[in-house]
């Protein structure tokens, strides 16, 4: 096995599974906290990528732009929780899927109307744009360890706004007891406000890293709350650990197995078989992986503490 090539795959993966991190936190934080399944997740995750666009279009700065998409986003998801999010709290999972599938036709519909059916590609800084030689065969692209280093960072930013600061026990307080919380005189609905327009946030941002490598386009969500409703299944519905763990692993596993699959079912079948079967099975691997936790641990890897 080359070594360089595997390597890359290996950051390949790391990258992948952070991007999940970022839009299934926020997406573990709303349906684990406020017991809210919001399948518009993904339509957020595109307008960060559009915003993001549009702003880096005006602005000439690519970095400018994310830090003033950033609340532009959460401002959107803050206005979604007010007008419908908040009326279907005490609704049946049902009627919160209908609902926000049809958000998902509305937004999608209103990013057509505003930025056409074409996407919109986000130029990189030259800074941002080179590459990294480690060795004559290993080179790294810089804007791949932005993705990297910024995926980690916000992990480690959430994991101490979650465990150490007052907003983090409150939504810890929250999602054990909303209605004790609410009787000590805590503003619950401006919590859940909170809540959602952070997760809006986090999906945001993750739209907005991807954008340059695949340009902003319409839908672009669609695929990817897919994958990351597998993730906190995996890591365990409201839990940030479990969401960290396992968008990394299912990061991992995704990219790897669609690289190396075909070569190890090589070791015990014929070459045609194995090209044939092998991006099947990889397509299927995480889904395999995921009901393989569901069997085994039905609360996930590592489901949140409750009392």
């Amino acid at each position: 096995m080359d070594t360089a090539l595997f390597v890359i795959q290996l950051l390949n993966g790391l990258q992948l599974g952070l991007l999940l991190f970022l839009v299934a936190s926020g997406l573990t934080l709303i349906f684990g906290i406020l017991d809210f399944v919001n399948l518009a997740h993904g339509a957020l995750y595109m307008l960060g990528a559009f915003i993001c666009a549009t702003l880096t279009m005006w602005t000439g700065s690519f970095v400018l732009s994310v830090i003033l998409s950033l609340p532009v986003v959460g401002a959107i998801g803050f206005a979604i929780e007010r007008l419908v999010a908040r009326s279907l709290y005490t609704r049946d999972h049902l009627d919160q899927v209908l609902a926000t599938f049809g958000l998902i036709l509305v937004l999608d519909t209103l990013a057509h109307l505003i930025w056409g059916p074409e996407g919109m590609a986000i130029p990189l800084p030259a800074w941002l744009d080179g590459q990294i030689a480690v060795t004559e065969t290993l080179v790294i692209p810089t804007y791949r360890l932005l993705i990297i280093a910024t995926g980690l960072a916000t992990a480690g930013g959430l994991f101490w706004l979650v465990n150490y600061t007052r907003l983090g026990m409150l939504i810890r307080a929250g999602a054990s007891n909303r209605t004790m919380v609410a009787a000590l005189g805590i503003n619950i609905q401006l919590l859940f406000s909170l809540v959602f327009a952070l997760g809006a946030v986090l999906a945001g941002l993750a739209g907005m890293l991807v954008a340059p490598i695949t340009e902003a386009s319409i839908g672009m969500g669609n695929n990817i709350i897919i994958t990351a409703f597998v993730v906190i299944i995996v890591g365990g519905i409201g839990s940030m650990k479990g969401a960290f763990i396992a968008a990394l692993m299912i990061g991992l596993i995704d990219t790897l197995g669609r690289s190396f699959l075909d070569d190890i079912f090589k070791l015990f079948m014929s070459t045609a078989a194995a090209e044939t079967s092998a991006p099947a099975v990889s397509a299927m691997l995480i889904y395999i992986i995921m009901a393989a936790v569901l069997a085994v641990r039905p609360q996930g890897l590592f489901p949140p503490k409750v009392r």
